[in-house]
């Protein structure tokens, strides 16, 4: 193999994990979704499913207010790596 691929495949080796750090994983996504809705006084304690699929949030379940759901939403699209959400909160009593 002539020098100059084994070089480029060097450089590839050793760039694709930077490359790859800088998109934040579904996990830590979720986690830090999660975490940022149950610390906030608006939205804390209600009962939120979050999934995150390529860094598309998917909030589910009821909360009590209008601003509640709305600041839900806010708060996963500030988080590092979402690209979507899609809010399917329901307010508490409404079909």
């Amino acid at each position: 193999m002539p020098m100059r691929y084994i070089s480029l495949l060097l450089i590839l080796v050793l760039v694709a994990p930077l490359l790859a750090q800088g998109t934040p994983s579904d996990d830590r996504i979720y986690d830090e979704v999660r975490r940022r809705l149950a610390n906030d006084a608006d939205v804390k304690g209600a009962g939120l499913n979050v999934t995150v699929k390529t860094g598309a949030v998917t909030l589910r379940g009821t909360v009590r207010t209008t601003k509640a759901r709305e600041k839900a939403e806010r708060i996963a699209k500030k988080v590092k790596g979402v690209v979507s959400v899609d809010n399917q909160l329901k307010l508490l009593g409404a079909e």
